[in-house]
């Protein structure tokens, strides 16, 4: 919106030719979108007090955790309320609002913080733990992997293709699949970052490393030159999504701020299913879908601990692990909650360190 606004005005004076610049808006979306969260923090901390919107801890099979984790009850929950009213807040004010690529995450993002919030309100306001059914849950997520799948293929030219980082030649065209596929990235995502979510800072602590890890991809892959340079796809118009990225970045270290250990805040389904398929979605817009495995390394191991913890139950009537996701494993072992996320944070820097060497190795 200020683009628009104020660049023109750069024939009246040159220093509004700054907003012409793409890294000097995706800084100041990361900033506004940072104080808005700080700022507003507080605020929305103690609406949900007043609201009586309480973390619930379930007690039913889960007797050690919830031993290690009844301090946490009645501590205000959904706040991923806070973190998407910044993230949309910033984008509008500093990324084109008529590039399409904006457009379209951003509806992604507010329908699955629409689903999420419909979930952490069944369980706060219903009473019921498991919040919204696994069906709808999921039916939410699938509709708008279609509707992705679609605008992808009439609406812009990308290619169902599917480029394997580090091998330059490997790709695969996957036709009327690709549909499939861009629902299981956008699904997986959203349900990883969601399961993620089960310590102090954990989960938004990774996801502003994805998220800062795509804000760098989708600049790189919406620059020709750098495309050239480096044999990517060339996206026209998905350098944007740099900005919504780092809109990402600064709401997620604002909400940090009140989520670090001992959390004043959680964000619920309304952030963390939002944020995951975000990142999905910019994965699919930039052609980095596989990317998404490395770059969000925690979120998978996360998720595949879960899977991995049912099927060997079901083969062998045991846990593989003592207590899944993977995050609880490590807290019936006896490690503290701040190690536990600051080591996951490490790992999750080191997983986007690598994926940033892709660009060039390949």
């Amino acid at each position: 919106m200020l683009y628009y606004l104020l660049y023109p005005l750069h024939d009246w004076w040159g220093g509004f030719n700054v907003f012409r610049y793409l890294t000097f808006r995706a800084a100041m979306a990361a900033i506004t979108a940072f104080l808005i969260s700080v700022i507003a923090g507080p605020f929305v901390i103690e609406w949900l007090k007043r609201l009586k919107f309480g973390q619930n801890i379930r007690k039913e099979h889960v007797e050690t955790i919830y031993g290690l984790h009844k301090h946490k009850e009645g501590t205000p929950t959904m706040g991923g309320i806070l973190i998407v009213g910044a993230i949309v807040i910033s984008t509008l004010l500093w990324a084109d609002v008529i590039n399409k690529y904006v457009l379209v995450t951003l509806g992604s993002f507010l329908w699955l913080g629409l689903v999420g919030f419909a979930d952490d309100y069944i369980k706060i306001i219903k009473k019921r733990n498991l919040g919204l059914r696994a069906k709808p849950k999921l039916l939410g997520q699938v509709l708008l992997g279609i509707a992705i799948a679609l605008f992808v293929m009439h609406f812009t030219r990308i290619q169902p293709t599917l480029s394997v980082p580090f091998f330059k030649d490997l790709v695969m065209n996957l036709g009327l699949f690709y549909i499939l596929f861009i629902i299981l990235v956008i699904a997986g995502s959203s349900n990883a970052v969601n399961l993620t979510d089960g310590l102090d800072g954990l989960a938004i602590g990774c996801t502003v490393i994805a998220a800062f890890s795509y804000a760098i991809l989708s600049y790189v892959i919406g620059n020709v030159k750098f495309c050239y340079y480096l044999n990517l796809f060339y996206v026209p118009g998905s350098g944007e999504l740099a900005v919504f990225c780092a809109a990402m970045v600064g709401a997620g270290l604002g909400f940090l701020w009140y989520n670090s250990y001992p959390a004043s805040v959680f964000m619920g389904d309304t952030g963390s299913l939002a944020l995951g398929g975000a990142i999905g979605v910019v994965s699919v817009f930039i052609k980095k879908e596989l990317l998404l495995f490395l770059v969000g390394g925690i979120f998978v191991i996360e998720a595949m601990s879960v899977l991995l913890q049912v099927a060997w139950y079901k083969l062998t009537g045991k846990r593989l692990f003592l207590m899944s996701p993977i995050h609880h494993h490590f807290q019936v072992l006896g490690w503290s909650e701040s190690k536990i996320t600051a080591r996951f944070w490490i790992i999750a820097i080191m997983l986007a360190l690598l994926s940033m060497s892709s660009l060039k190795l390949q």
